[in-house]
C-alpha cells in the first residue's frame, strides 16, 4: 500500500514526528489504529441502540407523548 499525502500534510506530519521524537510511520499507524477503534465503537453503539430501541419501542413511544 502506498499513502500519498498532500505537500502540506507531509510537512505537518514531518514536523509533528520531529517534535515528538517519533517516526512519521509510527504516527500514521497510531492514527489508523485510533480511527479503526473509533469506527468499531461507533458501530457497536449503533447496533446496541437499534437493539434496545426495538426492544423498548413502546416505552420510548410513551415517553415521547
Amino acid at each position: 500500500m502506498n499513502l500519498r499525502l498532500r505537500d502540506d500534510q507531509q510537512e505537518a506530519l514531518k514536523e509533528r514526528a520531529e517534535a515528538e521524537g517519533r517516526s512519521m510511520h509510527a504516527i500514521v499507524l497510531q492514527a489508523i489504529d485510533r480511527y479503526l477503534e473509533q469506527e468499531a465503537d461507533s458501530a457497536t453503539v449503533r447496533r446496541l441502540g437499534a437493539k434496545y430501541a426495538a426492544g423498548h419501542a413502546d416505552l420510548l413511544r410513551r415517553l415521547g407523548e
